[in-house]
This record gives C-alpha cells, structure tokens and sequence, in this order.
C-alpha cells in the first residue's frame, strides 16, 4: 500500500497533474517583483544618468551609464530588433503552458524569474522610442568598464533571465521535475527519501 504524501509536499499523487495555486502563486510574485524592479531601475536611469559621466562604484568594478540597445548582447542583430519581442512572447507562452502542470517551489521562483526579465525588456520594446515593436532597451550595469569593454551593458530584466536559467539547469541537471517529482540518475522517477544519504545507505544494506 503506497502512503500518500504528506501535507504540503511538492510531490504529487499519482496522476495528478493539476497545478498548486501556491507555486502559480509563486511564479506570479517573483515575476511581478522582477518586473516592478526592473521599470524603477529604468525610470531612475532615464532620470539620472543622461548627459553624465558614468558613475563609478566598487572601486571601477561596477559603472552605471545608460546605453539605448536595439539588439542583443553588445547590440547584435540590431538591425532585427522586431524579431526579439516575437522571440519574448514565445518564451511568455512557454512560461504559461508550463504554469499549467507547475507544483514545483524552485521551478516557480525559477520561471517567475524568467517570466519577470522577458517582461521587462519586452515593454521596451513595446513602448519605447523610436516605436512599437522596434524600441530600444534601456541598458546601465557595466561591469569592469565603463562602456561595455569587457562585459555587455545590461539591466535587471537580463539579470532576472540569467538567474532564472542558471537555476533551471540546475533543477533539471539534479532531476527535480517541474510537477514536484524527482527523476534519478537512471531515469526512474524517485520515491519520497531516495536519493537522499539517508536512502542511499537504506538500499545499501538492502543489497548487502
């Protein structure tokens, strides 16, 4: 007889493939604070730093200047500029449809992550100069230049993104589903306890 998880585990019933409201919950937040942070830093920006030399912070580690970029990294393909908000509003699809099966706490913050920096840089380009579809992002972290030398500029949406995918591979390279289940090394789906030191030594003096 299988027990049944127990309460406020991540792990699902068999079967059950419904979202938690919690971790949606979840995703939603740290989107709507990835965004919301990411609009102030831009309006204070746009405010401060035009017609200014760059601030210098930490020493030269770290320079504030505001660049308009109209493409990518270091401004490439930046004479495509409409195809990067199509781009966006695929991963936002994306992001959606994997909400719909999502019972995972690290994949929420994860997605929401993600969620909130494509959002960010995507209202760039929706409503900024020169036009709808073509507006340029407002970029101001350089780090160890004060231009972009040695680093692309970047803002706090490409900040979002980047942890959001660093902590994506992570939870996929430990196994760890976006329904809440775990999938081993030899990919069988885990049971509650395995792959912990505690289960490890269970099932090895199981077969001792």
């Amino acid at each position: 007889m299988t027990a049944a998880p127990p309460a406020g585990s991540d792990r699902p019933e068999p079967g059950d493939r419904r979202p938690r409201p919690r971790t949606v919950g979840l995703l939603a937040g740290v989107a709507l604070f990835a965004l919301l942070a990411d609009l102030l830093t831009k309006h204070l920006a746009l405010a401060e730093l035009p017609d200014r030399e760059p601030v210098r912070l930490l020493g030269g580690a770290v320079y504030l200047s505001l660049i308009r970029n109209s493409g990518a990294a270091w401004g490439m393909g930046s004479d495509y500029t409409w195809v990067f908000p199509l781009i966006t509003i695929g991963v936002v699809g994306w992001i959606v449809w994997m909400a719909l099966r999502l019972r995972s706490t690290p994949w929420a913050i994860s997605l929401g992550l993600v969620l909130g920096g494509a959002l960010g840089n995507l209202m760039d380009r929706l409503f900024r100069a020169p036009g709808h579809f073509v507006g340029h992002v407002v970029d101001m972290i350089s780090v160890f230049g004060p231009y972009g030398e040695y680093f692309p500029v970047f803002n706090l949406a490409d900040s979002s993104l980047v942890c959001g995918v660093v902590l994506a591979v992570g939870l996929e390279l430990t196994g760890r589903q976006r329904d809440g289940g775990r999938i081993g090394r030899d990919g069988r789906p885990l049971e509650p306890g395995e792959g912990t030191s505690a289960g490890s030594t269970a099932e090895q003096r199981e077969r001792a």
